[in-house]
């Protein structure tokens, strides 16, 4: 029996290369969120993971959960579960207060964890602050 290698797109996200983002020269509108924009930093791990539900997710939560509304900076993390399936996106403050948080039953993201700062209505990533 032959053995396959994965060579989705998906083996190639790198956490290394999401510091080549220092920036960004394009604005992405979320199609649902109107309201709410992202960087080349954001679209690209969109499109290395196949994980446009994340920016979704984010999205749907400044739209939704009250305690975000107001928020003028938030961090966003998501942490695979050390178990390998499914992962925890949690959202502070900033200043390790937590505002949200919710588990995610499965997902084959590819990195054990990844951060998002939103701000003025712009999600991003680090680097690109």
């Amino acid at each position: 029996m032959s053995q396959t290698t994965n060579t989705s797109k998906k083996s190639s996200l790198r956490k290394e290369d999401l510091m080549q983002f220092t920036g960004s020269e394009t604005w992405y509108r979320h199609s649902l969120f109107r309201q709410f924009l992202y960087t080349d930093g954001a679209q690209y791990v969109a499109e290395q993971a196949e994980a446009y539900w994340l920016i979704d997710k984010i999205m749907a939560c400044h739209a939704s959960v009250s305690k975000l509304a107001g928020e003028e900076f938030c961090v966003w993390d998501l942490n695979l579960n050390d178990e390998g399936e499914g992962a925890t996106l949690i959202c502070t403050d900033g200043n390790e207060n937590e505002l949200h948080r919710e588990k995610i039953p499965f997902t084959d993201f590819p990195l054990k964890t990844i951060r998002f700062y939103f701000q003025n209505k712009t999600l991003f990533l680090p680097s690109e602050y």
